[in-house]
Order: C-alpha cells, then sequence, then structure tokens
C-alpha cells in the first residue's frame, strides 16, 4: 500500500501551485478543467516520490461552513492498494 495522493481545496489555485513548483521544486500536470461542475484542479509530485498532492478549486467552495459545504483545506487521503481484487479483499466481511 502507499499514499496515491492527498488532496486540498483552495482559493486561490494559481497562487498554491506556484508556491509548490517554486518552495518545494514539485512538477505540476496540465489543469484540468470541468466547465459544468465549475471545477479545477492540479497534480504535483515530487521526482523520487509516487505520492502526489492536488489542488482543486470550484466556485462554491469557503472558508468554513457546515458539513454540506465545500469548504477549503485537507479533503482526503487517497490510498493505492495496487488493484480492485485487493480492494475486494480488503473490505470483504
Amino acid at each position: 500500500m502507499k499514499i496515491e495522493h492527498i488532496a486540498f481545496w483552495v482559493n486561490d489555485i494559481e497562487a498554491m501551485k506556484k508556491f509548490y513548483t517554486t518552495y518545494f521544486g514539485m512538477a505540476c500536470n496540465n489543469k484540468y478543467i470541468n466547465p459544468k461542475k465549475q471545477f479545477e484542479s492540479y497534480f504535483l509530485s515530487f521526482d523520487d516520490s509516487s505520492a502526489r498532492i492536488e489542488l482543486m478549486r470550484r466556485a462554491d467552495t469557503i472558508n468554513s461552513g457546515t458539513p454540506a459545504n465545500t469548504v477549503i483545506g485537507l479533503v482526503y487521503f487517497a490510498i493505492s492498494v495496487g488493484c480492485k481484487e485487493e480492494v475486494d479483499a480488503l473490505t470483504e466481511g
């Protein structure tokens, strides 16, 4: 198992991308944009690690709020176990 990526909602996706690429030397993919959901994201990675950071932004993200709102900050850790069969084995019974 390994950490696949860690995701964050951010207010200024371009400033956060610049921060990670400038100060940590991370590489960045092309921006993904979903106009219908007003969603955009970047994946950033280190040369020597398979773990990545995902920066995400939507028009309705806010700085704080109820659980029904999309809130700025850490969203989730994505863990890779290798394959669908391993996921099934880990989640059975």
